[in-house]
């Protein structure tokens, strides 16, 4: 058996002067920071936004740039989603390159919901800082105002998971019938699918029991955390028989 090269299936790939094991390690780095940069945009939101009207707008005026920070932090956590994505498109895809396609595009499709809604966050400190606004609406309206703009991102954060929902299905498929990634990272992968459809439904369904979807937030901080960490820090050996190499872009080697 020979280590695997995309090129002998007929596929350019962007890491062609990569190994494996480098690609791996991109993609696990790319997805750690993402998971650092979202944790510590979410931090920074939450030192602002409480449940409480007036103490939020209390915090936003008194520290906007926190949540200029939190703004800037979380489009970075977009786009090292998405690169990291892409970096396992090109090591995933001689498994099955029409599988590989999909999970990558419906990242970029999330990532694209997310980073947009960015802007409704962003609008609730543009609210306290436009005259015309303050000079116009009394303090109850401006509360008003601007619990709704964070009402309307936490939505669009969601409507983004329907999308993150459908791309670690088919990622965990991949990652499961690939032969150098453990299976069990692939069966967790796909369960968190569902996990996080889970979560999406009891969010608009039952949004007063928050509580039950706990364990479905495990599930995916599990799955991704350790999908990045095995990426990173394990070693990846490509391998396919020999018989193999003739096999089309779209067919996974057996």
């Amino acid at each position: 058996m020979g280590a695997f090269e995309p090129k002998a299936l007929g596929m350019p790939s962007p890491f062609a002067g990569a190994s494996p094991r480098l690609t791996a390690k991109i993609a696990g780095v790319l997805y750690l920071a993402y998971i650092a940069t979202t944790t510590l945009a979410t931090y920074l939101r939450s030192t602002l936004i409480t449940g409480n009207a007036a103490s939020t707008m209390h915090n936003l005026q008194a520290n906007p740039n926190v949540l200029r920070f939190a703004f800037v932090t979380d489009l970075a956590s977009a786009v090292l989603f998405f690169l990291a994505a892409w970096v396992l498109y090109a090591l995933l895809r001689q498994v099955n390159q029409n599988l590989a396609l999909l999970f990558l595009l419906l990242n970029l499709a999330g990532v694209i919901v997310q980073a947009a809604n960015t802007l409704n966050l962003f609008a609730a400190l543009q609210v306290l800082n436009d005259p015309n606004y303050v000079s116009s609406f009394s303090t109850v309206q401006l509360q008003a105002i601007v619990m709704n703009e964070i009402n309307l991102y936490n939505n669009g954060f969601m409507i983004a998971q329907i999308f993150f929902s459908a791309w670690v299905l088919p990622l965990g498929y991949v990652v499961y019938k690939s032969g150098f990634l453990p299976r069990f990272l692939g069966a967790l992968l796909m369960l968190d699918s569902f996990a996080i459809l889970f979560w999406f439904s009891q969010y608009f369904l039952l949004p007063s029991y928050s509580v039950i979807s706990y364990p479905a937030l495990a599930v995916s901080f599990i799955a991704e955390f350790g999908l990045a960490l095995w990426l990173t820090f394990m070693t990846v050996k490509i391998r396919i028989p020999a018989s193999d190499a003739g096999k089309g872009a779209g067919e996974p080697a057996a």
